[in-house]
C-alpha cells in the first residue's frame, strides 16, 4: 500500500474543555495549536480540530444496519493496522469508555474481514476505529 497524506477533519463540540480532555486524556492524542474556540489534536497521523458550537436541540441518532450491527451515521475515526487496534481497543476498555458498538471481528472468513468499535466523545460525536486482518482488501468489494 502507498504511503496515505494525513487527513484533516473538524468537528462541532458544545463542550470544548471536556471533548479536549477525552481526546488528549482518553485517546492520548497529543495537543497541538489551540484557541479559546479551537483545539488541534494529532489523532493517529491526522490532524483532528474540534471546534466549539453551541448545543442546539438534540438530532434524533440515525442508524444503518451493518454485519446485524446498528452503525451510527454520521462517524469517523481511522484504520489502524491489526495491533494497534487491538492495543488502542484494550486501553479503552481499561480506561472504562462506554461502547457504541464492543470491539468485534466484522466479516469474519469473508472479503473485507476487519476489528471495528464503535463509541462516542463527550460532545455526542460517533468514532468509528478499524483494522483489515489484511490491508489490501481496504477498498475490496
Amino acid at each position: 500500500m502507498s504511503h496515505i497524506p494525513p487527513f484533516h477533519i473538524a468537528i462541532p463540540v458544545y463542550n470544548l474543555d471536556e471533548t479536549r480532555a477525552f481526546y488528549r486524556d482518553v485517546l492520548e492524542c497529543e495537543e497541538g495549536r489551540s484557541s479559546d474556540h479551537w483545539v488541534d489534536f494529532n489523532l493517529f497521523g491526522h490532524q483532528l480540530v474540534i471546534h466549539y458550537q453551541p448545543k442546539e436541540k438534540a438530532e434524533e441518532a440515525f442508524h444503518n444496519p451493518v454485519d446485524g450491527k446498528q452503525v451510527p451515521v454520521p462517524h469517523y475515526g481511522v484504520v489502524l493496522d491489526w495491533d494497534t487496534f487491538h492495543s488502542f481497543a484494550n486501553k479503552l476498555q481499561q480506561k472504562g469508555v462506554p461502547f457504541i458498538i464492543e470491539p468485534y471481528i466484522r466479516f469474519e472468513g469473508q472479503t473485507g474481514e476487519q476489528a471495528t468499535m464503535f463509541f462516542k466523545d463527550p460532545s455526542g460525536n460517533a468514532l468509528e476505529f478499524k483494522a483489515f486482518k489484511d490491508m489490501s482488501q481496504l477498498f475490496a468489494r
